[in-house]
């Protein structure tokens, strides 16, 4: 079975220790960007990040990006959602099919 973590600011992640996942509290940029290693050299296949943590690390992250493990899922916060898991998830589908299919022009 893969490893599944979670890293944040600890309210954001909490609740995912109660379905099992590794949680690892963090802030800021130095602090997040040695976790995202570790965690990666570690074998988490998945790890969810908070949209505030990720914003400060695109650069790690980015390095991942090619990669099959670890899949890092940019989440919302506890003060909601900065729209960066969303954009990533339409930029895979652009690279994919070759259209913004979610285009509101007709």
């Amino acid at each position: 079975m893969h490893k599944i973590a979670v890293m944040g600011d600890r309210d954001s992640i909490l609740g995912f220790k109660a379905v099992g996942f590794d949680i690892y509290p963090a802030s800021g940029k130095e602090e997040a960007s040695e976790l995202l290693t570790s965690l990666a050299e570690k074998g988490y296949a998945l790890i969810y990040i908070t949209e505030d943590l990720a914003a400060v690390i695109p650069d790690e992250i980015s390095r991942y990006r090619s990669s099959y493990f670890p899949a890092i899922i940019p989440i919302p916060g506890t003060k909601g959602s900065l729209g960066i898991g969303m954009r990533a998830v339409k930029e895979n589908i652009e690279k994919a099919v070759g259209a913004d299919i979610f285009s509101e022009e007709e």
